[in-house]
């Protein structure tokens, strides 16, 4: 698959060749769905948290005795049906995550790089070494036509992500961080040629 090379700038930087395994896949949107509930659940702090009949307080004692009253039977005070008792089934402090496995995962990944190429959102960019400044590249992704991109590099240059850093919806990942959530997240995925070389390699 070949594909055009451009700068920020919108000229051409040559051409290169796209694996059609990693580029070329036919997607799957079922792979893809499974991947980033997989990540999102992943995110989830899982620090909700309240207190159960053992953890309210309050004394142990059997309010009133069992017959003669009139009234229900109670054994404690810090039964749910009272207003300063505990929750009942109430959220506990958990990992909300689970495993995937490596290889739907990977397929994932595939699909997404994929899904990005059939719809033409799909490019391969050339980053300047030099550090670039925040206003600049504001204005280079507006003439781009860039709603949200995703600019993904093997070892992104730390001025770049500087200048990336400050814009709300531009984002710079290294290659090793490259996932489905993001990569379907943004409307461009911006690939450099570093970063194809590196994707080739862990998708290898």
């Amino acid at each position: 698959m070949q594909v055009k090379v451009i700068t920020l700038d919108n000229g051409q930087a040559g051409e290169i060749e796209l694996p059609e395994e990693l580029f070329g896949a036919t997607p799957r949107s079922d792979i893809m769905a499974r991947v980033v509930h997989w990540q999102l659940a992943k995110r989830r702090a899982g620090t909700h948290k309240v207190k159960g009949m053992g953890e309210v307080s309050g004394t142990t004692k059997k309010p009133y005795r069992q017959k003669g009253t009139g009234n229900a039977r109670q054994g404690s005070l810090r039964a749910p049906q009272f207003r300063t008792g505990g929750v009942v089934h109430g959220p506990v402090v958990r990992d909300h995550g689970y495993s995937l496995n490596k290889k739907v995962r990977r397929m994932g990944l595939i699909s997404a790089l994929s899904q990005k190429a059939r719809d033409g959102k799909l490019v391969v960019i050339d980053v300047p070494a030099e550090a670039a400044k925040t206003a600049q590249l504001a204005k280079q992704v507006k003439a781009l036509g860039w709603t949200s991109a995703l600019v993904v590099d093997a070892t992104p240059a730390e001025g770049f992500v500087r200048a990336a850093r400050n814009l709300p919806k531009v984002q710079v990942m290294p290659t090793v961080g490259a996932n489905v959530y993001d990569i379907l997240n943004h409307d461009i995925l911006a690939v450099t040629r570093a970063g194809v070389e590196a994707l080739k390699e862990r998708l290898a």
